[in-house]
């Protein structure tokens, strides 16, 4: 992506740590929880990767079209999971929004702006709702507090998928 050095590497650090979570939560013993923590890992060690700065470093050339191959992967898996669970829909937004990064940036490597102006801000306003969404619903839940284990904790996975929805703005908006 087209971070400079000091937010690409937050963003780096966010994703990785959302990734890390989402991990722990595949050990959950709720199945949906289960279920859905392994893409929202996926996601946020895919969003990791792409967001290192490039001053730093530059991916090969077959980097960007492997990305668009692993998250159009996560999207079909996505939209075969939403025959079951409706959340998955997000999930299929989110990997389609990363094939379409990696080909933007496979399209023209290096450069300040890329992407379909009309795709980008359809894209940018869908994150923008979750996130404002997202947000909204973890103010009342943040209130409880329990003792579940640290995977099965609704109040964390919600706030990691805020983190991921912010990372995802921060990152079209560089497109």
């Amino acid at each position: 992506m087209h971070l400079p050095a000091s937010p690409g590497w937050l963003l780096v650090a966010l994703c990785a740590a959302t990734g890390a979570y989402c991990v722990l939560r595949m050990r959950s013993t709720v199945e949906e929880q289960r279920r859905a923590a392994g893409g929202e890992a996926l996601m946020g060690f895919g969003m990791a990767a792409m967001a290192v700065p490039a001053a730093v470093f530059t991916p090969p050339s077959w980097a960007w079209p492997a990305y668009a191959a692993v998250f159009g992967a996560a999207a079909l898996r996505a939209l075969w999971a939403a025959r079951a669970s409706a959340h998955h829909l997000h999930h299929l937004v989110g990997a389609s929004a990363m094939v379409y990064m990696a080909v933007a940036m496979a399209a023209s490597p290096g450069h300040g702006a890329s992407g379909v102006p009309l795709v980008t801000g359809t894209l940018l306003l869908y994150f923008t709702g979750y996130v404002l969404l997202t947000g909204v619903r973890l103010v009342p839940a943040g209130a409880g507090g329990g003792a579940a284990p640290i995977g099965d904790r609704p109040e964390l996975a919600r706030a990691c998928r805020l983190s991921m929805g912010i990372a995802m703005v921060a990152m079209l908006l560089t497109m």
